[in-house]
């Protein structure tokens, strides 16, 4: 089967044109031109089979033949909050996976314990619309810049709130040891608009004083399993069992 190159031209039904970057790919790397066909994406639900009328690698006209709904493969909203690593590239890595899983909002965290207490969005940005269009999707996740945590925990969500952590909260019972799984309680709701925001804290976890705080806040204690994972790999692990758990 041919490879189908995907576009992304947010304003391709306004405008008819391809964003600079995607012209100069289409037309200096691809070697597209005038009449040729191509499948754009505008990363608000909606594919475009579209005819190329002027193939300039600076300024490529589009001509829109049909377009289509993009189904989203999951029910709700999936919003993940996650405090980034000291290493950037860990970071790019989980939004490109979490892209391809399927998602529909990053923010990132300020805590107590963060390593990184700033964050360029553009570069995620670029990566989640790549990602994005390797995919073949028609949605594009939200990128939020970074936010303190107490700020964000004020913000207003309209769905089930969670937040993912290794301690123990308990004192000396037994059964305060183990926190209920993520995969149990979505798999709970029978609700088919779904909604879902998991926070996942920096390296060294969230502090117990924020953890206090998001329950006041109205976020349940959560476990994603009895390993112990790295910031990155439990962010991953979050998306995938709400993708999963959120199948129509």
């Amino acid at each position: 089967m041919k490879e189908i190159h995907l576009f992304y031209a947010p304003d391709a039904s306004t405008t008819g044109l391809l964003p600079a970057e995607e012209a100069s790919h289409a037309v200096r790397v691809l070697r597209l031109a005038e009449e040729d066909h191509i499948f754009v994406t505008d990363g608000m639900g909606f594919f475009h089979e579209a005819e190329i009328t002027i193939a300039s690698p600076k300024k490529c006209h589009i001509s829109i033949v049909n377009s289509t709904p993009g189904e989203q493969t999951w029910l709700g909203e999936i919003h993940l909050a996650v405090a980034p690593t000291k290493n950037m590239d860990r970071m790019e890595w989980l939004a490109e996976k979490a892209t391809e899983i399927g998602i529909n909002s990053f923010t990132f965290l300020n805590c107590q314990n963060s390593e990184r207490r700033v964050l360029k969005t553009e570069r995620i940005t670029k990566i989640v619309i790549s990602a994005m269009k390797q995919s073949h999707k028609a949605h594009l996740p939200a990128v939020n810049e970074m936010t303190d945590f107490k700020k964000f925990l004020a913000q207003p969500f309209d769905g089930k709130r969670f937040i993912a952590h290794c301690h123990n909260m308990g004192e000396n019972t037994e059964a305060a040891n183990h926190l209920p799984s993520l995969d149990n309680l979505l798999r709970q709701n029978n609700d088919k608009n779904r909604k879902c925001l998991i926070l996942i804290g920096p390296e060294g976890d969230f502090s117990l004083e924020e953890v206090r705080m998001a329950e006041a806040a109205g976020f349940q204690s959560i476990s994603l399993g009895r390993s112990r994972l790295r910031t990155e790999t439990a962010a991953l692990a979050a998306v995938h069992i709400a993708h999963l758990a959120h199948q129509p």
